[in-house]
């Protein structure tokens, strides 16, 4: 009996990583960064180091060791991962990419005839945008730019105000008192337009302060193809032409541009889209390769255990 029990997994994970094509057989069931975001927010965590009832299911400590030989190994990928879903802070991850940047500096030639300082502050604010754009997604938010955040914004109203002068008052008093027919004090009343500036809810938000980042497909990427839909008879779908199937909208690179002009220097847009651009869009490939990377590796280390 005791010959057919496996080594703890604890003991196997140095092993795997040693063999990557021991963990590629069929039939195993492989984990991936997606699924491991429920050990760091549990509903019904059970923190101890007990076998399950099964052998082929991972205790806390095993998923630890997983997720120290993951990191060890692709810290990049695997911080940015944390980060993107609000586990860790952006501050390593953004730092990580700004060094990487940094690398990849003297290759682009906009870049390589700036200044040293010049260029680290460009890098820098290139990797803040890269980052920001890697985490969007169709269920992220961004701060609404018409009320900053805060869901109300200041309106001018104009509103009519009437008031009785001083002289007319007694004049009223005596002939509302003496029963004068068909008087009306309203006609003795003095009226003014009265310019106020007031917090209204904004419109765009609708007072909540955040916009959704999904696309106008609702995140799904695919919008109802009206013309096909009538010439089939049964509704056709086809890839959101505003997207381009990915359900929500990019950061756009012209936000990038201006926010260099107003910090760091002025940018052209020929100058942009020709030297800086793909230098920044290389930044946010990396980040989405880096993942990947820590997908990849993680699956490898628990390729025969379910988790």
């Amino acid at each position: 009996m005791l010959s057919r029990m496996q080594p703890p997994f604890s003991q196997d994970l140095e092993r795997r990583l040693r063999d990557p094509l021991g963990c590629t057989q069929s039939g195993e069931s492989k984990v991936n960064l997606e699924n491991a975001i429920k050990y760091f927010s549990p509903k019904s965590p059970m923190l101890n180091d007990a076998p399950g009832t099964t052998g082929d299911r991972l205790a806390i400590s095993d998923v630890m060791a997983a997720f120290g030989l993951t990191e060890a190994q692709a810290r990049f990928g695997f911080e940015l991962f944390l980060s993107k879903h609000g586990i860790t802070s952006s501050e390593g991850a953004v730092a990580m990419l700004t060094d990487y940047g940094m690398t990849q500096a003297p290759h682009c030639r906009a870049l390589a005839a700036l200044d040293e300082t010049v260029r680290r502050d460009l890098v820098k604010l290139f990797s803040l945008f890269a980052y920001e754009d890697y985490t969007r997604s169709a269920a992220s938010k961004r701060p609404c730019s018409c009320c900053s955040g805060t869901g109300f914004v200041e309106a001018e109203i104009f509103t009519t105000k009437s008031h009785m002068p001083y002289r007319e008052r007694h004049f009223v008093k005596a002939s509302v008192k003496m029963g004068v027919k068909n008087f009306s004090p309203a006609d003795y009343e003095q009226t003014r337009a009265v310019r106020e500036v007031e917090r209204v809810l904004c419109s765009s938000c609708g007072g909540k302060g955040t916009i959704s980042n999904a696309c106008r497909c609702r995140g799904r990427g695919t919008v109802l193809d009206e013309y096909q839909s009538k010439v089939q008879g049964v509704p056709v779908t086809k890839t959101c032409s505003k997207c381009t199937g990915r359900g929500y909208a990019r950061l756009p690179g012209e936000a990038v541009r201006r926010a260099a002009g107003l910090t760091v220097m002025a940018i052209s847009e020929p100058t942009w889209r020709r030297g800086f651009k793909p230098f920044y869009e290389m930044l946010i490939t990396q980040c989405h390769r880096e993942e990947a990377q820590a997908d990849a590796l993680l699956k490898k280390v628990t390729g025969k255990v379910n988790i």
